[in-house]
């Protein structure tokens, strides 16, 4: 047993690395089939020639399911909607498109400075629209949402926190003799139980999940849809992660988290494999139907914007405003896209594209079908 109380600060959270033997044989074997899944994932992002088209989508994803798991519930198909009109968007999808930016603010920060707490406040920052910086207050508690009950109370003291933060930056960054993906499912347990910000922790720690394979060289971009895995074993995630605190149950939650990172590269892998045979497939059928405004930059726009606007033609140099226009509405008239107008503004929606995105099967007609 730990030295713990749920009603009390576990201001003796105990400092990585844990006691525990952490590579057992249980562990050890999903972390081989976890590592082989990533590196095929990492190959497939490599096999898309604009890395835009899987920036701007598969992001929204994990930005919807990891801001359900906080009970902020939205749709894929309005974050795409509002991705570029964020203003109009409700609360809840704002609050998720959020989360996306978070994740490509934190992404670009590691250009200029490795994982470490001040990654950590910018994402929390963006995600809650806010100045962000570790707690300085007390009374933070965590409670079981149905019955109110106080589950776990974190440590208290912004001195006291920002030692726990270094020494789960030091975990990270010099614990090397244990495999990358042991050190993220630890150090992501011990950011949670640290739970530095007065809110925004679990979305922040998810953020911090990826950057951290991509800081490891295990993936080039940040499109892992980890928290499809969470939000499907909801209820697992937060008894293994409080099994931990109440007895030091380290095997189950690590078998837990590479469980998850095996499954969703396999997930993300097929779902990448069809966006790009669909990329493939639609720019074969513009080409044959409307050859004199093809392009290849014109195919790549309309995926890395599901929802396309004129704008996003002009910006990208495709063509200028009202020859971006025509070429917009004769891909509607080959029922490539689909066009509708919101107010003053007329969207240009790629349906097949979003089908893929939106829904688990990774098959499409061909144009011309329905």
């Amino acid at each position: 047993m730990t030295d713990w109380r749920p009603d009390q600060p576990y201001n003796r959270l105990p400092k990585l690395p844990p006691p525990a033997d952490l590579e057992t044989k249980a562990v050890l074997k999903v972390c081989v089939s976890a590592r082989s899944s990533l590196a095929a994932l990492k190959q497939a992002t490599g096999l898309i020639p604009d890395p835009g088209i899987l920036i701007n989508t598969l992001p929204h994803l994990e930005a919807g399911a990891s801001s359900a798991i906080e009970n902020i519930v939205t749709t894929a198909d309005k974050l795409f909607r509002y991705a570029q009109a964020e203003a109009s968007a409700d609360p809840a999808t704002r609050e998720a498109l959020r989360y996306r930016a978070a994740l490509l603010a934190g992404f670009k920060e590691m250009t200029q400075r490795p994982l470490n707490t001040r990654t950590a406040e910018t994402v929390c920052s963006r995600i809650k629209n806010a100045d962000v910086s570790v707690r300085r207050v007390s009374g933070t508690k965590i409670a079981n949402e149905r019955t109110g009950e106080v589950v776990y109370t974190p440590p208290e003291g912004e001195a006291l926190l920002r030692d726990l933060l270094a020494n789960w930056e030091r975990f990270l960054h010099e614990q090397t003799d244990l495999d990358p993906l042991v050190r993220l499912a630890v150090g992501h347990y011990q950011f949670e139980a640290i739970h530095p910000f007065i809110d925004g922790n679990g979305r922040t720690g998810r953020v911090l999940n990826s950057l951290f394979l991509i800081h490891e060289d295990l993936l080039t971009l940040p499109v892992l849809y980890l928290s499809r895995y969470i939000i499907n074993h909801k209820e697992e995630y937060y008894r293994l992660l409080l099994g931990i605190t109440r007895n030091g149950a380290w095997e189950p939650w690590i078998v837990y988290m590479l469980t998850g990172i095996n499954e969703t590269a396999q997930w993300t892998t097929a779902k990448i494999s069809a966006i790009r045979a669909l990329l493939d497939h639609t720019a074969n059928f513009v080409r044959e139907r409307l050859r004199k405004i093809y392009s290849r930059e014109l195919v790549t726009v309309i995926f890395e914007q599901p929802y396309c606007r004129i704008g996003n033609l002009t910006d990208a140099k495709v063509a200028k405003r009202v020859t971006a226009s025509r070429y917009l509405k004769q891909l509607v008239d080959i029922g490539v896209l689909r066009e509708e107008t919101v107010g003053k503004e007329k969207l240009f929606i790629h349906p097949k594209l979003l089908t893929l995105l939106t829904e688990e099967g990774n098959e499409f007609p061909p144009y011309g079908r329905k």
